[in-house]
């Protein structure tokens, strides 16, 4: 595990959109392309839109597989929807592959799209020995990760790629990766910026914050490398 603290926002996007570009540059080097599960939230909007500028021409774009790490159940082009941002912030914006974008699939049952969508994602491994190259995930001020909320039954899956999980918040019903999935890659990237996410954050690294229970301290990846972007602001309960 590595602990990346930047004075700003910006400056951790900056610095996490250069760490992502040379992963996926050396993911294409070893392996022929890149896989990575994408995050919702404000800051990797941030990450993806300077990864759709400033260094759009760094990044050999289609060898790069996308699915979504979670998604809340609604369709793809609803304001909440993860997939909406991703695709105004960097898809519409680079040179993907469109067979190389595997959105949630959002049908109506929630548990039946799940399932489609572990399909989808087991199938789109197999060459990887089931190992995403990236999962970018955030932190939630209750301390969740992905769709993973404190006290979900999604929390004990031991098995699935991805399952349907109840949210504490609108809208209610997600689709999310599980542990076992983001625990096999080999790579996972927290972004984590703003004092707000000190609590939690404070939370999964074993301090006092007034956050009792961390599902996204349970991210340890099995062979693979854990990265803390931070800014400041959050990363001051640490006390690094």
């Amino acid at each position: 595990m590595s602990l990346n603290v930047s004075p700003d926002k910006e400056t951790l996007s900056r610095r996490a959109a250069e760490a992502v570009a040379a992963l996926i540059r050396h993911a294409v080097d070893q392996r022929g392309r890149c896989t990575i599960a994408m995050a919702g939230g404000s800051t990797p909007h941030r990450l993806y839109e300077i990864l759709a500028t400033d260094i759009r021409d760094d990044i050999p774009w289609e060898r790069v597989h996308l699915i979504w790490g979670d998604e809340r159940h609604v369709p793809l082009d609803h304001p909440k929807s993860n997939f909406r941002m991703a695709r105004e912030a960097l898809l519409e914006r680079v040179p993907l592959l469109p067979d190389h974008i595997y959105p949630t699939p959002i049908t109506g049952d929630p548990a039946a799209d799940a399932a489609a969508y572990a399909a989808t994602i087991d199938t789109l491994l197999v060459p990887d020995s089931g190992r995403l190259d990236l999962v970018l995930l955030g932190l939630g001020d209750d301390g969740h990760t992905a769709s993973l909320f404190p006290g979900s039954p999604a929390l004990a899956e031991t098995t699935r790629t991805v399952v349907a999980a109840p949210a504490p918040v609108d809208p209610r019903q997600r689709i999310t990766l599980t542990f076992p999935a983001i625990n096999r890659a080999r790579n996972v990237f927290f972004l984590v910026a703003s004092a707000d996410k000190a609590p939690a954050l404070a939370c999964v690294f074993g301090k006092p914050g007034g956050v009792a229970e961390c599902p996204a301290s349970r991210v340890q990846p099995a062979g693979g490398e854990l990265v803390w972007w931070m800014d400041e602001a959050a990363a001051a309960c640490l006390e690094l």
